[in-house]
């Protein structure tokens, strides 16, 4: 007798314990990100496990040692129904070696209805699930009309965008799905972009000469870059203030809009005046905002507060904005996700996500971000649902519920074969 999707429903139960293995095999691969460059053998076993899910798959390398993997499941009529990316990062967050983990960040544990290991929650789980989904759909026979494209990606933790390399493919579809971390609700996410503000002097003086900077009759036009810095510090101060008052978005807590001074550095030694002061900066924006135009708006609003200054004037502050890598470039961007809740395939995984768990999800902004937004600034509507809770997330000890994990799986499963089946 053929099954149906309530049978392969029910085997999600029946079978818990593969999918259990299966996360705690990917939790088992050390992929942390620092250092990276270590997601080969992980990534190899995905494009294994996709192969013998009915997928093609491509590899190539984003850096060596951290390849993509990327899969595609073609439909049977592919032309005339939905089609759907699957997207998740096998990297997982640092482990520093003071950590007090039970065991060992990359021996699991199972027990008392969690899984721990460093990954569980953000975001092998996710990827554990969506693996087991589709194999049981492979293994069911039954038909998916349209395509679905499996991402494996790297560099999520590190702002490497696997997931922007995707896109820039060609990978696209009707719908993307990030399974990344949160406990099941639908989300978007605002954005986040690192800069670097410059201040630097076009002379280098001695300190001795400090006086005749300071002193009335002194005669000296000239500035210690670190001292000008801390007035662009006010000055960004100041306009993250601006946004807190006059800026919102629903489902943001107020405030959202922050500008970080992350990291300062500057000066050459003790007998120099400091020439030179660097400043880096995370700033994180709303969802229905762009990095473009927030850059734009802090270069302009710098601009004015250089202009009230004498030697700013001469001296302007300059930006470097974004970059590739924490690790090689130290800078990121994560474009912002805007989810649209009348989007068909949206109310799709809600009506999924209703039927298995007896309650319609939530749909909110997610606090951190994820690789979605890229999906977002490719023109592919995108949302992010997956297992795990955003606090166990680069936690010590950090734990997914298996009960959740099998709720996500089913959720994904019966959605995955609906929305390939829906017309065009």
């Amino acid at each position: 007798m053929a099954e149906t999707l309530q049978d392969l429903l029910n085997k999600v139960d029946e079978r818990e314990g593969e999918l259990v293995d299966l996360l705690t095999t990917l939790i088992a691969f050390e992929t942390p990100a620092p250092p990276a460059r270590n997601t080969s053998e992980a990534q190899a076993f995905i494009g294994r496990h996709l192969e013998a899910s009915g997928f093609s798959t491509e590899t190539w390398d984003i850096y060596p040692g951290d390849p993509n993997v990327v899969g595609v499941r073609k439909g049977r009529r592919s032309d005339g129904f939905r089609s759907l990316i699957l997207n998740g990062h096998v990297d997982v967050a640092e482990v520093s070696p003071d950590e007090p983990w039970e065991t060992g960040p990359f021996q699991p544990i199972v027990r008392d209805g969690v899984v721990i290991g460093r990954g569980a929650a953000d975001m092998k789980g996710g990827l554990a699930g969506a693996l087991f989904a589709v194999r049981l759909l492979h293994e069911s026979g039954l038909e998916l009309r349209g395509d679905v494209t499996f991402e494996s990606v790297i560099g999520e933790e590190v702002g490497e965008a696997g997931t922007l390399q995707c896109c820039n493919k060609g990978y696209t579809a009707d719908l993307a799905v990030v399974v990344d971390t949160s406990d099941l609700h639908m989300k978007g996410q605002g954005g986040v972009i690192t800069g670097w503000v410059t201040v630097k002097s076009a002379r280098t003086y001695h300190d001795g000469t400090r006086r005749q900077m300071i002193h009335a009759g002194g005669g000296l036009h000239a500035a210690s870059a670190i001292e000008k810095m801390t007035k662009v510090m006010g000055g960004l101060r100041d306009l993250e203030q601006h946004w807190a008052v006059t800026k919102s978005y629903p489902g943001c807590p107020l405030g959202s809009t922050t500008i970080n001074p992350a990291v300062i550095e500057g000066g050459r030694h003790a007998a120099f005046i400091a020439d030179e002061c660097r400043l880096w900066i995370t700033v994180h924006f709303y969802p229905n905002e762009t990095h473009e135009e927030i850059t734009r708006e802090i270069e302009a609003h710098i601009a004015a507060v250089a202009a009230a200054d004498p030697w700013l004037r001469e001296n302007p502050p300059t930006f470097v904005w974004g970059g590739k890598s924490m690790i090689v470039d130290r800078g990121e961007i994560f474009p912002s996700l805007e989810v649209d809740p009348g989007h068909p395939g949206v109310q799709l995984l809600a009506s999924h996500h209703l039927g298995v768990t007896g309650t319609r999800p939530e749909m909110d902004v997610s606090s951190s971000v994820t690789d979605g937004g890229w999906f977002g600034a490719a023109g592919i509507p995108a949302v992010i649902y997956g297992p795990g809770e955003l606090r166990q997330a680069h936690s010590v000890n950090e734990q997914v519920s298996i009960e959740q994990l099998k709720t996500f799986t089913k959720v994904l499963l019966g959605f995955i074969h609906d929305w390939s089946n829906t017309p065009r």
